[in-house]
Parts: C-alpha cells; structure tokens; sequence
C-alpha cells in the first residue's frame, strides 16, 4: 500500500475552524439527528443525551468523548498479507468503485450481471496500485436480490487476496459478511482481533441515519469491524449551498454516527466519512470533480486531523457519460485533492463514470493510470550523491547529451514512470499502428488482463467451507 509523507495541503485558517466548529455544535444540539432505531436510541438514552420521537439532541462535548475512543490508526487483514493494509497516520489504501447497477463496456451501457462483478474483481487483483476491488463493484442484477450479496462476498474472498468491504444493505447481509470472514481467516476471535473489512455506512442526510444502514452498523461494529460514518452529501440538495454549511452538517453527521459506534462496542474501529459534492443548479443532476468537491475534500481533510481520525474521502469520480476528456479531467480533480488531503481509505479509486451510476471497463484503466501517476507524483524525491550524478556530467561535458552515458545506462528502464495506457509516439508511428486513442488502448488492457487471470491460491477445505455456507443460506433466504 501507499504511504503519503509529503505534507498535507490544508485550507482552513484557525479562525475558520473555530467558525465551524461553533456551527457543528450548534446543529446537533439545537436541531439534533435522526436515528431509525429503537436499540439506537436507548443507547443515547442510557448514556444522558435527550431524546424525542426519533431525534437525539446531542451534547458535544459527549461527541468528543465517544470520537476520542476509537483508535487514530488500525490495520485491516488481508488473506495474503502482504496485502494487508494499515489505515490512519500517513497510509493512503485504494479500493475501485461502489455502487453501480449498470456497466459501460465500449459504446454499450447495460446492466451489471455477477459476470461483470467477478470481471471487475479480477481487475482490481491484477493491479498493484489499488489494495482492495471494494464491495459492491458493481450490482449484479441477473442474481437475486436477497441472496446476491453471499455471490459477491465469495468472489472478492476467492478471486483476490486483498482485503474486501462488507456489504450493508441489512443486518442479515451484515451478519453473512461476518460469518464469512470468519470461516477465510479462522474464527470470529481472530478477525475481532484484525479486522478483515470495511464497511460502509451512509447517513441518510440531511441529519438521519436509517434502520437499514444502522443494522448492519451495529452488526460490524459488535465485531469490531470498522464502519466508514459518511454523510451522503450533494450541495444543494441534502445541505445548503455554501461549502462551510455543507461542512458543519458533515461534521455533525459523522460524529453522531461514530458516537453511536462507540456505545456499541468502545474502542471499535471507525474511518470519518465524507461524500460531499454538488447539483448542477440548472438542471438538478449530481456534479462530480467539481472545484466545490475538491475544496471541501481538502476541508474534510483537515478537519478529520484536528478530531484525531481516520478519514474516508475522494477517488476517480466524473458526471460524464463516457470514459472521454471529461471523464479524465474530472476524475484528476478529484484524485489529487485526495492525495494533497492524505485521504487514509479511498473508495470509487477506478472504474466511476455518470455519477457513480455506471461501471466502466475502460474507465477503470484510465483510472489506474491517473492513481500510479499520482502514486508516483506523491513519491518523495531522494536527493544524494547518487542521484545528483555529478559524474555524469563530468563523463558528458560541455554541448553533449546524455542518452549513452553510463548514469543514464545503469538507470533508463526505471528513471521515469513508465504509462500504461499513454500514448507518446510520434504522429507517423502512431498512425501506422492504427492511430488508436486511450480508450480503445484502455479496451484492449482490461481484455488482456482478463484473458492472463489466474485467481490467487486458496486452501480447498476453506473454499469448500465458503462454498458450503453460500449454498445454505441461499435457500434459507428463499433464493
């Protein structure tokens, strides 16, 4: 995984921290959150917070309390672990996209099948740069829908090595991805010891978190698996207009959800979340790679450090239809705040297209690409002896070129980051290999990464374990 050391970018003056700071405090106590739970709401009950109907009126410095006992840093488990990954401090971990029920493949756009899951999966085990193929890559709509989640659960658990998100549509799909993991990594004292995923759990916002969500909430974090609190935010839409409300209601949505994840279990993992862009005015669609979303990506950045945790933001994401100039641009606007930020947990890092309604084959690789650029981009320089070759100079002299000189030699296939998908031939060269462009490049990479798969080993007796668990409880769920 990928270890950011390069300073952080950060935006917000001590003056405005303190403004945002009053608003937040202001918002949960005098306005408070919604919380579609009973067992939620004695929990806040028992611990002194006032409650109303559904609504918890919230003191802050109780917040602060309950945020200050999940730990700043933790490690996730992968079944190879070299593949495990650390969250918190300077660690930056890449998971692809999350949510798509339709899939773009060339000039068609279709529905996700479980085909298109496993394919996705497969990609994200065959590149370096990201650490996990997420959760729900995409949503497998030829599979019921009751039973699906066990499918994709096996596939990530099978076809990668790397670690995986729980799924949270319910408690019961919660319970499944916990019992699962239990049987690939040996028992539920062990991965109760490191855990082995991360979850997401989406704030209804503004200012609610619905039963579904907080099911699987209490099922993940009872096991000490880490929950990603994130309020789902679109400018406009589920906040006010201006980027410091936006803020404030991010800030109250997330401390209230980690709050609850502490009365849960105290000292469970938890990651800050943030999803915060904005709406086209004119037309009401969600924007994405916007310069509002990367201002408040750098915000949340900072104001997750001063609360001491771990934070969720950013990716690859784009409004555009097609993996096109657009898509490029929009997604860089969104991947480099997130590395100038330090984002510890990146979701939606390759494959996002139409506002995270699509899956793309194409665009997954042009996403590899900007995240090994912008990997190598966040690689300090190491500056030494070696490396200011001053003996290539006295090799070359005056008026001469370096192509041939030994410094160059001992160094030219590793000096410069090598594309995957980036074209530099000249026009002529180009054009008698077809004139292909990047996408059609990016076709032909994913086809060829495809084709070469070869799933990573897994003991017989674990995978017939898992295989065993997936058909039981498919028929106990009717499927």
């Amino acid at each position: 995984m990928f270890r950011n050391t390069m300073p952080r970018y950060e935006v917000l003056s001590e003056t405005a921290m303190a403004a945002l700071d009053k608003g937040w405090r202001r918002l949960v106590s005098e306005v408070g959150v919604e919380f579609v739970s009973d067992r939620a709401l004695d929990l806040f009950r028992a611990a002194g917070q006032r409650v109303e109907d559904n609504t918890v009126f919230l003191d802050p410095d109780f917040l602060l309390a309950q945020a200050a006992k999940a730990p700043r840093e933790f490690d996730v488990a992968a079944r190879n672990p070299k593949n495990s990954i650390h969250i918190g401090g300077d660690s930056m971990a890449f998971g692809a996209v999350y949510g798509p029920p339709f899939v773009r493949q060339g000039q068609v756009r279709r529905d996700a099948t479980m085909d298109d899951f496993r394919n996705f999966t497969k990609l994200a085990q065959s590149f370096d740069g990201l650490d996990s193929a997420g959760g729900v890559i995409c949503e497998p709509n030829d599979t019921p829908l009751d039973s699906r989640h066990l499918d994709m659960t096996l596939a990530l658990q099978t076809l990668t090595d790397k670690m995986y998100m729980g799924n949270v549509v319910s408690g019961v799909n919660a319970r499944d991805t916990i019992e699962m993991s239990s049987i690939l990594f040996g028992g539920r004292d062990v991965i109760e010891q490191t855990p082995a995923t991360i979850s997401l759990i989406n704030c209804n916002s503004p200012l609610r978190w619905d039963d579904r969500m907080l099911d699987a909430q209490w099922e993940y974090s009872s096991a000490n698996q880490p929950v990603v609190l994130t309020p789902f935010i679109l400018m406009g839409a589920m906040s006010p207009v201006t980027i410091p409300a936006a803020l404030v209601q991010q800030i109250a949505e997330a401390l209230s959800g980690i709050a609850l994840s502490q009365l849960i279990r105290p000292g469970c993992p938890v990651i800050f979340g943030s999803f915060l862009s904005n709406i086209d005015m004119q037309s009401g669609s969600p924007t994405f790679g916007t310069p509002e979303s990367a201002m408040g990506l750098l915000c949340t950045g900072q104001i997750a450090r001063h609360f001491g945790l771990p934070f969720r933001s950013g990716g690859a994401m784009t409004s555009s239809q097609v993996p096109d100039a657009q898509a490029g641009y929009e997604a860089l606007m969104t991947m480099l705040p997130t590395f100038l930020a330090g984002a510890n947990w990146v979701m939606h890092s390759a494959g996002w297209l139409e506002g995270g309604l699509v899956a793309g084959y194409e665009k997954f690789i042009v996403d590899i690409e900007i995240l090994q650029m912008m990997q190598a981009q966040f690689t300090p320089l190491e500056i030494d002896e070696d490396s200011l070759a001053f003996d290539a100079h006295v090799e070359v002299g005056h008026g001469g070129h370096f192509l041939g000189a030994a410094h160059t030699m001992d160094r030219f296939r590793t000096c410069f980051y090598r594309p995957l998908l980036s074209s530099s031939e000249n026009y002529e060269r180009w054009m008698r290999n077809g004139g292909v462009d990047a996408e059609h490049r990016a076709e032909k990479i994913y086809q060829q990464r495809l084709a070469e798969f070869e799933a990573p080993p897994i003991d017989d007796a674990i995978r017939a374990e898992l295989e065993e668990y997936v058909i039981r409880r498919r028929a106990e769920l009717g499927d």
